[in-house]
């Protein structure tokens, strides 16, 4: 089950040719992204993700997001959608045709939740840290290398995975060369220390997290502290309690970390998952 839309509201054949060739997002990763969990027809945080498809979209220096259009793609795949109750929805932006008349390429695009992120979500992850290859202070030094910009560019981060499976692991987390935690290749850590949340800043280069900013708000009106400050990959082991989370996986817990297995966070797991799911 899949649905394709337009920014004019219009949905089309998901399985006919839609870019061509010489789309520089397919050449070149020349584009921007979004990915919003849809339940029982609600998008989750759909402004704060609207929001980062224009910050990503100006590093990027494409054209402004259509917002209204957006709103339409959106409303036409929600409307058209007839699998489960829940959906990943992916906005897609890319600098368009390289031998068009430089209109970008936009759509949106209903998809069903991987039966492995379900399990995931329930069971839990192993994952294994990784260098992502600078240290923090480099996205402000050298804006062109779109640290933080959600682009389309995602070669590395998949090699990542597909090197972790290859250790054994289901996901990653990168650390800076001053050995520094940054995120996952599609989601952001979040640490439990005494009662209170840790998130790395995204200041230092990575995406601000639209699911770790809802789970925050719901966890700081339920009593618990919440800090965004660096946080070294030499405290991940002896955590409380260690999380990825994204649109898609939600709350998900990291039961081992580079072959050692760590505390039982399932517990917390409940207690977070309620805290998020509450802001819905």
């Amino acid at each position: 089950m899949r649905v394709l839309a337009f920014l004019d509201g219009t949905t089309a054949d998901p399985e006919a040719p839609l870019l061509r060739v010489d789309d520089l997002g397919l050449l070149r990763g020349d584009g921007v992204f979004e990915t919003i969990l849809v339940v029982d027809g609600k998008p989750r945080e759909l402004g704060p993700h609207l929001d980062r498809l224009d910050r990503s979209a100006a590093m990027l220096e494409l054209p402004e997001p259509d917002r209204a259009g957006w709103e339409r793609a959106v409303d036409a795949v929600i409307n058209n959608w007839t699998g489960g109750r829940d959906m990943a929805l992916k906005l897609v932006l890319t600098r368009g045709n390289e031998f068009g008349d430089g209109t970008p390429t936009a759509f949106a695009m209903g998809l069903p939740i991987a039966d492995k992120v379900l399990k995931q979500r329930a069971e839990g992850i192993a994952a294994v840290t990784l260098e992502r290859g600078f240290e923090p202070g480099l996205a402000q030094r050298a804006p062109w290398l779109l640290l933080g910009a959600k682009s389309l560019s995602y070669a590395v981060n998949m090699a990542a995975v597909r090197y972790a499976a290859r250790e054994g692991a289901d996901d990653v987390i990168f650390t800076a060369a001053d050995g520094s935690v940054l995120e996952g290749p599609t989601s952001t850590l979040v640490l439990v220390r005494d009662r209170t949340l840790v998130t790395p800043p995204s200041n230092i280069g990575i995406l601000p997290g639209t699911t770790q900013a809802a789970l925050f708000r719901a966890a700081e009106r339920a009593g618990w502290s919440v800090k965004v400050e660096p946080i070294a990959a030499a405290e991940l082991p002896d955590a409380e309690a260690l999380f990825l989370v994204s649109s898609v996986r939600c709350v998900t817990r990291i039961h081992t970390l580079d072959g050692k297995q760590l505390n039982d966070s399932s517990a917390l797991l409940r207690e977070l998952t309620a805290l998020y799911e509450s802001e819905y």
